[in-house]
Parts: C-alpha cells; sequence; structure tokens
C-alpha cells in the first residue's frame, strides 16, 4: 500500500497543512501581503514551503508498505517534528542566509543542521518516488565530494562534507533550485486546478463526451479512450493515474465489440501516456522547461501542439485500420449518451479550459490563471448534480494535500541533482565531452541522448530525468545547433517513454492489471501501438516547423507531409490500407506492408534530416509507397483474401 491509512487526528493535521500551505502559495504567488504589510520574501518562504510540504510527505508516506495500516510510529513523528524545527529556523534567519552567503560561508551550527536536512530530503524522496530517486539522489548529491579524484572525463571541482551541505540547502541552485521554485511558484495553482476538474466530475464528462462523440464509429470504444484519456493526461500530467482512472471504462468497452484485452489495454496505455504531452497543462515539466528556456509557458504549449496531435492521430489511424481490417463495428446508438445532452450538464468544463487558454495565451498569466479557473470551476459546480458537499469538499483537500506532498517531496530531492553537477561544474565540462564523441553529427548525438533520456526514464520519474538531461544533455544539443525549445522537447519526449517500452513500461503494466492479461505482452503491444512517438522527437528537431517555428508555407508543408506519412505508416503496420483493403497474409503481405511502412516513415522525416534534397526524397517516398499499394493490392495473398471476404 502506498499511502498511510491515517487515524482521525492525523487527517485533520494533513488537512490543516495542506490549507497552511495553500494560504502561503496563495500569498506569495499574488502578492497579497498578509504578513506584517508586506510579502514573504522567496527564501523565507520557500524555506516554509518546503518545511511544511516534506512534514506532509511523511505523515503521508509510510517508511514501508508494512507498516502503512499500523499507527504513526514514534520516529516519524520525530522525524516530522525536526524537519519543521529546522525549516522553521531557516525561515527564521531567511534575510541572514541572502544577506551573509550561506551557501558558501554559513555559521557552524547552520551546517550541522543543513547535513540533517539533507538527509530529510533524501528520505523524504525516496517515500515520495520510491528506492532509484534516493540512490541517484544520494549518489549525485555526494559527488561533490569526491569530483576532483575520479578520472579526468567525469572530474570535477571539489568540496568537502561541511561545504556541500551548505550548498544543497542554502544556495538557490540545489534543493531550493528551479524545481522546488517551479513547484512552488508556477505549477502550483495548476495542481489546485487539476485536482478541482476531478473532483468535479470532469473526468465522466470527458468520458461521456468521448463515447458521444465517437462511440458508435468502427472501433468506437478505442477512439473514445484516445479522446478522454488524452484530455485527463493533460489535466493530471501522470499516466499511471490516467490509466486508473479513464481505463475500467474504456477497457471493458473496447473488449465488447472484439479487441483482444492486451491490445485494448495497449490502446489505453499509448493514450494516457500520450495524455502528458498534450497542452495546454502537461504537468510540472512544462513549467520547468520554460524556465530552464527562459521562455514564457505560452511559448512551451504552443511548440507542444503539433508533435502531440500528430502522435495521437498516428495511435488514431492504427486503431481505425485494425478495426477496418477485422470489420468491428462500433457501440449501438441507442446505449450511447447525446452529445447535446452531456454537453449540457458540462458545458462548464469547456468553458473553464477556454478561460483558462486564453489567460494563459493572451494575457499570458501563467502563475495566476489556474487560480482564477478553479474558483469559477468551484462556483459553477455548486450550481449543478455534481455540486460538492463537505465530504467531498474535504476529499478535494485531501487531494490536493496527497499532490503536494508527492510532487514536493520528488521535487526537492530532485534538486540536490542541479546542485551537485553546478557547483562542480561538471554540467558543461559533460556537455563538451558529449559533443566531442558525437564529433560534430547531429543525428549521432540525438542517438545518444535518446538512449540517455530512456535510460534514465527507466528509473526516474519524466520530470527527474528531464531535469538532469536538460542541465547535462540540453547545453550539448544546444552548441551543436539544435533549436532550444526542440532540444528541450527531444528530451521530454524520450524520458516518458518508458511507460510504454519494455522492461519497465509502468503505464503498460497498470493497464494490463485493469485488463486481467499478460503485462508483458500489453508492454509490446503499446510499443507497437505508440511506435509513431519514437521518431516524432528526430522529426521536429530537423524541421522546427512541426514546432510552429518559421513561416507558414514552410509549417503547412512541413505539418502536411508529416499526417500523410504518419498515416501511411499506420495503415501499414496493420495490413490495411483505405481504397486497397486487407493485405492479406504471407511474404508479399509482409513486403507490401514493410514498403508502405517505410514509405511513411520516410515521408515524415524531414529531408535535412535524411541528407536529401527535396525532388530526391518524395521521389523516393512515392516509389516505395506505390511498390507497396501494387503488391498489397494485386499480391496473390491480398485476392486470396479478397476471394474469401
Amino acid at each position: 500500500m502506498r499511502y498511510r491509512v491515517l487515524a482521525f487526528p492525523w487527517q485533520i493535521a494533513f488537512l490543516l497543512l495542506t490549507i497552511l500551505v495553500c494560504f502561503l502559495a496563495t500569498n506569495q504567488i499574488f502578492n497579497l501581503g498578509f504578513f506584517v504589510g508586506h510579502i514573504l520574501m522567496d527564501a523565507r518562504y520557500l524555506f516554509l514551503y518546503v518545511g511544511l510540504i516534506l512534514v506532509m510527505t511523511f505523515i503521508l508516506f509510510p517508511i514501508n508498505s508494512r507498516t502503512a495500516n499500523k499507527k504513526m510510529p514514534w520516529y516519524d513523528i520525530m522525524l516530522m517534528f525536526i524537519t519543521l524545527g529546522i525549516f522553521c529556523y531557516f525561515a527564521w534567519v531567511g534575510a541572514d542566509v541572502v544577506r551573509e552567503g550561506w551557501d558558501f560561508a554559513a555559521p557552524n551550527h547552520a551546517i550541522y543542521l543543513a547535513l540533517i536536512a539533507w538527509l530529510i530530503v533524501l528520505e523524504a524522496g525516496r517515500r515520495a518516488g520510491g528506492w532509484p530517486i534516493l540512490v541517484t539522489t544520494g549518489i549525485i548529491s555526494l559527488y561533490p565530494l569526491f569530483a576532483d579524484r575520479l578520472p579526468e572525463v567525469i572530474a570535477g571541482a571539489s568540496m568537502d562534507l561541511f561545504q556541500s551541505a551548505s550548498f544543497h540547502l542554502f544556495s538557490e541552485e540545489s534543493v531550493f533550485g528551479v524545481p522546488t521554485q517551479v513547484g512552488a511558484l508556477l505549477v502550483f495553482g495548476f495542481l489546485l486546478f487539476g485536482v478541482a476538474l476531478q473532483y468535479t466530475g470532469a473526468g465522466k464528462f470527458f468520458i461521456n463526451l468521448a463515447f458521444a462523440l465517437l462511440g458508435h464509429t468502427r472501433g468506437g470504444p478505442a477512439k473514445v479512450a484516445i479522446f478522454s484519456s488524452g484530455l485527463m493526461g493533460s489535466m493530471s500530467g501522470g499516466p499511471v493515474i490516467n490509466v486508473l482512472t479513464t481505463g475500467p471504462l474504456t477497457i471493458p468497452a473496447m473488449v465488447r465489440v472484439g479487441y483482444t484485452r492486451t491490445y485494448a489495454a495497449g490502446v489505453e496505455s499509448c493514450a494516457s501516456t500520450g495524455g502528458v504531452l498534450m497542452p495546454p497543462i502537461m504537468g510540472a515539466t512544462a513549467f520547468i522547461m520554460a524556465n530552464f528556456l527562459g521562455v514564457s509557458y505560452t511559448a512551451v504549449i504552443i511548440a507542444a501542439l503539433v508533435p502531440s496531435i500528430l502522435y495521437f492521430y498516428g495511435l488514431f489511424m492504427q486503431i481505425d485500420a485494425y478495426a477496418a481490417r477485422h470489420n468491428m463495428s462500433g457501440l449501438p446508438r441507442e446505449e450511447l449518451p447525446k452529445v447535446w445532452q452531456v454537453l449540457k450538464d458540462g458545458w462548464y468544463y469547456v468553458a473553464v479550459f477556454v478561460f483558462l487558454i486564453w489567460m494563459l495565451v493572451y494575457l499570458q498569466r501563467e502563475a495566476t490563471a489556474p487560480f482564477y479557473a478553479t474558483i469559477i470551476l468551484l462556483v459553477v459546480n455548486q450550481f449543478t448534480r455534481n455540486r460538492l458537499d463537505a465530504h467531498g469538499f474535504i476529499e478535494y483537500l485531501k487531494g490536493i494535500g496527497r499532490v503536494l506532498a508527492e510532487l514536493g517531496g520528488l521535487l526537492a530531492a530532485v534538486g540536490l541533482i542541479i546542485g551537485a553537477l553546478q557547483v562542480t561544474g561538471m554540467a558543461g565540462t559533460l556537455t563538451n565531452d558529449l559533443i566531442y564523441l558525437a564529433d560534430g553529427y547531429v543525428l549521432l548525438l540525438l542517438v545518444m541522448g535518446a538512449l540517455t533520456s530512456f535510460i534514465l526514464g527507466m528509473g526516474l520519474t519524466v520530470t527527474a530525468a528531464y531535469i538532469m538531461l536538460a542541465i547535462v544533455l540540453a547545453p550539448a544539443l544546444i552548441n551543436a545547433g539544435v533549436d532550444p525549445i526542440a532540444a528541450h522537447m527531444f528530451i521530454m519526449y524520450w524520458g516518458m517513454l518508458s511507460f510504454i517500452t519494455p522492461p519497465v513500461a509502468i503505464a503498460a503494466f497498470v493497464a494490463a492489471s485493469v485488463a486481467k492479461c499478460s503485462p508483458m505482452q500489453t508492454a509490446f503491444q503499446s510499443m507497437r501501438l505508440g511506435i509513431v512517438i519514437y521518431f516524432i522527437p528526430f522529426f521536429f528537431v530537423f524541421n522546427t516547423g512541426l514546432l510552429l517555428q518559421g513561416s507558414w508555407p514552410d509549417i503547412a508543408l512541413a505539418i502536411s507531409l508529416a499526417l500523410i506519412g504518419i498515416g501511411l505508416l499506420s495503415y501499414g503496420l496493420q495490413g490495411y490500407l483505405i481504397g486497397v483493403g486487407h493485405f492479406g497474409l504471407g511474404p508479399l503481405a509482409w513486403v507490401a506492408s514493410s514498403l508502405l511502412v517505410l514509405g511513411g516513415l520516410l515521408l515524415a522525416a524531414p529531408s535535412a534530416m535524411l541528407n536529401l534534397n527535396f525532388s530526391t526524397h518524395m521521389g523516393l517516398v512515392l516509389a516505395l509507397v506505390a511498390t507497396g499499394i501494387i503488391i498489397g493490392k494485386f499480391g496473390p495473398q491480398s485476392r486470396i483474401q479478397s476471394r474469401k471476404a
């Protein structure tokens, strides 16, 4: 069991801490000046914020799953009081920390407290993110102690234990660096909004809307999974949560119309994973990316729009081809909700989304926009059948607390990675080493980066893996000539691919548990269904028109070629093409499908990536696709299949 079963007094304590953190964040973000007529300086605010969040982490997460049902142990109570005492003291002397430069010259007593706080942060990271987080952050946070004794390629400037503790806890580049600052000042409102959507019934609305729009089409329930999971994933930013929210409804519906359990689970895991890439929310990673790049959050979501659409488009086309190949129908219309009735009952969800996007894009109020959207949603919701009673509102607060405790504890620990790499100068060294190893070949550097991102993504969360690579790999890509936004998006995409790729494939395994089928078979099915996502990052690196950069004719051409190419790829993988039909079975059918897949990939790939001029590129694509269609339509296995039909 992941969360501790809390007794009533601890439930009250957890709720009070949640309310206090929300109050502090609101005061700081809106500059309300509730404290002696002035706002808290950021250093003091962050000390208080992290201290309270870590206490919440220790309340919510037991030391191990075996103690989840037991009463609160004495050592956790002691740990909470020590945490609260240390971080409140740091907040009290926050002005001295900044003014006197404690990150490099702290008093002795403060250094000892920083050492204890360092261990506390590591333990909070372990409880929130698991042992991989502890091992990774623990080893790297200790790196400054022995950086000068390592081989030259990974050597850096060294510090002793006390200096390292001071830097980790009192600088703005470690525990209180970019991850924590983004979480406490930018992401906070979106967390409130995402939880509000879950507890006001938005998930049910999106699923009903998807069934009303797509449930009757061929293979409709699978298309419903794409639509609803994409929207829910954009809100929650978590593939696993998304699978557990929408999967129990979409997977049985897919099985009912003829999909195998493995295929249904694969569709759900791919759709839920892709939701993380879909604007407008995209989870905490997008905000951290904007901070690293020094651009507005709007710039990130605009760049993310087309790649996410291409991913879901490829998934949709594969499902459509599979349904056509197996003569699958949709659900009976009489069993489905009516579109207008669904919109009548949940119009305000759409209105709130439009309002949020307007504030983000037009007013550029990234930090405050979700607060206003949350208030509007909660107020309007109280006049509907989904209104929250006292118990529902308490559950909503608990939901906020759980998200804050998990994300806050994780981000504080991940900050140690940034601090260690920055203070030793290792970030710049690794960047130069990667460029040297790639010898100027951008594609080779991208392949190296993709493999590194994937490996890190297997053990870390998307956010943790992204942060680490944003320090080391992104500068190398940018120095090699890659567009900065494209470089950071590339890292994010490859960092989250482990959710659907064996051997980890967490989203696929969770979907398999819902569908009651083989986890590993589901993982391989997910990998096949989501195959386009392995190539899209390479495409937008070599053609930033897919990130909506450049002239509109170039953007239109890039998107058009990508859509046609991904469509051919999707149909080739399923051995079916509109106007041609099922390619049949046997070696020739396999050849036809392979040619279609290869032609589709080459069409979607930018000419610069293939080092071809445009006319040669298109000629090669045309030859491959035409040959594949001719073999698929007129091959002997195809004719046998047609006669059987």
